[in-house]
């Protein structure tokens, strides 16, 4: 389990075909000399087990189903990285709880400066900024108002949500030291729903089914 504070970002090395797979190398000085062999960790909202870390390099073999469903896959060598270990039992729970299971990818559409880059104020160390991603359809029932949500595995607050695109206000101090800094309209995200709110959401379609009643004309039709 993750909490969605990322500790630190990693570059993308290489992404090979290795035997109906698909391996990662990430530079990540600082993360990858803490790593085990086996060890989970979270890249960019994705979990992935630790393969032959050195202080260095780790790598990762990534599924199907993360191909299919992250934007790992698709990166190209150089793109930045959110890096984050596991939550040790005990530890505050700073952001929220994030599996490290996307739910599917969203679009960048705008990561705009909240003070204008024509005003005299404008300093982009310092300014704050606001983060609009287009949602994917089958994760946007999930999206509520000042809730949270993983993208690109950083713990965030839905500001906004007009049925489609989610908008989020990002500090200076996030967009800094995550990957946000880097990525142009029109990138790909990986998007993590609140869990709770998932779980939510299933007790509450549970709770609309009708109780199923055992009948003597059911018996009959299903043969027994």
């Amino acid at each position: 389990m993750f909490t969605g504070i990322i500790e630190q970002t990693g570059t993308l090395v290489s992404l090979t075909d290795r035997g109906g797979v698909r391996r990662i190398t990430v530079e990540a000085p600082g993360i990858a000399s803490r790593l085990r062999e086996g060890d989970s960790l979270g890249v960019s909202g994705v979990c992935l087990t630790a393969l032959d870390p050195d202080p260095t390099y780790f790598h990762a073999d990534l599924a199907q189903e993360t191909l299919d469903r992250t934007s790992l896959g698709s990166l190209a060598p150089g793109a930045s990285l959110n890096l984050e270990l596991p939550t040790a039992a005990g530890s505050p729970l700073g952001g929220h709880i994030v599996q490290g299971h996307v739910d599917g990818t969203g679009v960048l559409t705008a990561l705009d400066s909240v003070i204008p880059e024509s005003s005299p104020q404008f300093d982009r160390q310092t300014t704050d900024w606001t983060l609009k991603v287009r949602v994917p359809e089958n994760v946007r029932q999930w999206m509520v108002h000042k809730g949270s949500v993983a993208v690109e595995g950083i713990s965030l607050t839905i500001a906004a949500f007009d049925g489609e695109e989610t908008a989020i206000a990002i500090l200076p101090l996030t967009y800094w030291r995550t990957n946000l800094h880097t990525l142009a309209v029109g990138a790909p995200m990986n998007i993590e729903a609140d869990v709770l709110v998932k779980l939510a959401a299933m007790q509450m379609q549970a709770a609309k089914k009708p109780e199923f009643d055992l009948t003597a004309a059911w018996l009959v039709a299903n043969g027994f």
